[in-house]
C-alpha cells in the first residue's frame, strides 16, 4: 500500500487479517488536522460495519450524530432521523480524521501488516511483477516485489500520475473551505445545513462531542478555491456562516482549534483504475465534491470491493479488473447522483430559484424525491425517472 491513511490501512487490514502479507509504507510520523471528511454518512458506516471497523472507530473518538437539519434562512425546514431512512439503521458517524487515521493504521499493524513510517516510496515500477522502491527514514531504502502494488495516496496522487493513469478533472464550480471549532454551543445530536441560496452558498455544521465543531462551507469557487483559506480568513469565513443564518449564540463562544483550509469541489477521478498490476484505491482512485460528504463513505465502498474480490480469487489481476468495473459502476452513479443535487441547489439566479421553488413544493408535499445520498450514498435510484423526480418535472 503507498499510502498509509484511510484507504491503505483499512485495506492493509482487510488483507492482513485474511492472512495475506502486506507492507504499508506511510511518509507521515503523524497524521495532523489538513481539513478533511470527518462526517462518515449512514452508507458509509454501513461498509464499515462490513469491514469490522466500528469499534476501531469508536474508540478513536466517533460519535453517533443520528439526525440532519436543513436550514433555510432561520427556518428548521426538515430535521429527519438518518436511521429511518438508512436500510441497516445506521446514523453518521462525526469523528475527528486524523484520529481515524491513526486508529485504523494501528488496526492494520495489529491485524499483521507490515508498516514503514516514516517513509517515502521512490519508486514504482508495473508489471506482471510490480515493485516499489521505498526510502526509510534513516536514509536507507530497500525494493519490494509484489503481486499488486495499490496507490492509497489522496486526491494528488503521485503514484497515479507516475504510473500513466488517464486523470480527469471536472469543470470547477463549487469549493468547499473547513474549520474546527472549539466552544460550540449548538445542539450536539444532529449535523446542520445551512441555504443560502442567494449567494449559492451553504454552511455545514457536524459536532464531535464536548463542544468541538468540524464547520464547513461550501461557496462558488469561481476561480478562486482558496478565498476562505488560511487564518486571515476566519473572520470572512464565519461571516459566511453568519450570511447563512447560522445562529450567532452556537457560535458566539467558539475559537479556532485548528487551519482553515478550502478546496477545489472538482470530482479528480480515473476510468477503470487498475493497470499494469497497479490499482487505485479511495481518493487516488476517485475524489468526489466533498459538499456532499461521499469522500470517506466512497473509500471504505473502495476497500470492501477491493478486498472482497482479492480474497475470493487466488488470480489478483483478474480480481484488481473486477473491483476497477465495479468501483466505476457505483463512482459513476454517485457523480452523476451530485452533479444533479449541486445543479439544484447550488445554482443561482431568477431561474434557478424558481426551478428550487417548484423542487421544494413538490418534495415537501411527497417526501423522498430528492436523493437521499446521507442514507443511500450511489444506491439511490439514479435513473431519468428519478432525475425528473428531483427536478419536479414528472
Amino acid at each position: 500500500m503507498v499510502g498509509g491513511g484511510i484507504a491503505g490501512a483499512a485495506l492493509g487490514r482487510a488483507l492482513a487479517q485474511a492472512g495475506r502479507r502486506v507492507l504499508v509504507v506511510e511518509r507521515e510520523a503523524r497524521f495532523r488536522d489538513r481539513v478533511r471528511g470527518e462526517y462518515l454518512e449512514a452508507w458509509g458506516v454501513a461498509e464499515a460495519r462490513r469491514l469490522g471497523l466500528v469499534d476501531t472507530l469508536l474508540a478513536s473518538g466517533a460519535r453517533e450524530v443520528p439526525w440532519l437539519t436543513t436550514w433555510v434562512g432561520s427556518l428548521a425546514a426538515q430535521r429527519s432521523d438518518v436511521r429511518a431512512a438508512s436500510p441497516e439503521g445506521l446514523g453518521p458517524l462525526c469523528l475527528s480524521h486524523a484520529a481515524m487515521q491513526e486508529g485504523v493504521l494501528a488496526a492494520a499493524r495489529a491485524a499483521g501488516a507490515e508498516v514503514l513510517r516514516p517513509a517515502t516510496v521512490t519508486q514504482v515500477t508495473p508489471g506482471a511483477r510490480p515493485s516499489v522502491t521505498v526510502r526509510r527514514a534513516d536514509g536507507g531504502e530497500e525494493t519490494f516485489a509484489a503481486r499488486l502494488v495499490v496507490g492509497a495516496d489522496g486526491r494528488e496522487s503521485k503514484l497515479r500520475g507516475s504510473c500513466g493513469f488517464a486523470v480527469q478533472r471536472d469543470p470547477e464550480k463549487l469549493a468547499l473551505a473547513g474549520l474546527l471549532l472549539d466552544g460550540y454551543d449548538g445542539p450536539d445530536d444532529t449535523g446542520s445545513l445551512f441555504w443560502n441560496f442567494a449567494a449559492g452558498e451553504q454552511a455545514l455544521l457536524f459536532p464531535q462531542g464536548g463542544r468541538r465543531l468540524r464547520a464547513y462551507v461550501a461557496f462558488h469557487a469561481k476561480g478562486d478555491p482558496g478565498r476562505l483559506s488560511g487564518r486571515a480568513r476566519i473572520p470572512d469565513f464565519l461571516a459566511a456562516c453568519a450570511s447563512a443564518q447560522v445562529p450567532a449564540e452556537w457560535l458566539a463562544a467558539a475559537a479556532p482549534a485548528g487551519p482553515l483550509a478550502a478546496f477545489s469541489g472538482a470530482d479528480v477521478h480515473v476510468s477503470h483504475p487498475v493497470q499494469g498490476g497497479i490499482a487505485l484505491v479511495g481518493d487516488a482512485a476517485a475524489s468526489s465534491d466533498p459538499t456532499w460528504g461521499c469522500g470517506l463513505s466512497l473509500t471504505l465502498r473502495d476497500v470492501r470491493v477491493f478486498s472482497d474480490a482479492l480474497l475470493a480469487n487466488d488470480d489478483w489481476d483478474a480480481a484488481a479488473h473486477a473491483y476497477a468495473e465495479e468501483h466505476d459502476r457505483y463512482y459513476g452513479r454517485l457523480h452523476t447522483l451530485e452533479g444533479w443535487l449541486s445543479q439544484a441547489l447550488f445554482d443561482v439566479g431568477a431561474d434557478a430559484d424558481a426551478r428550487r421553488g417548484r423542487i421544494f413544493a413538490r418534495a415537501f408535499a411527497e417526501p423522498g424525491r430528492i436523493p437521499d445520498v446521507v442514507a443511500h450514498g450511489p444506491d439511490a435510484p439514479c435513473d431519468e425517472a428519478a432525475r425528473r423526480r428531483l427536478f419536479a418535472e414528472d
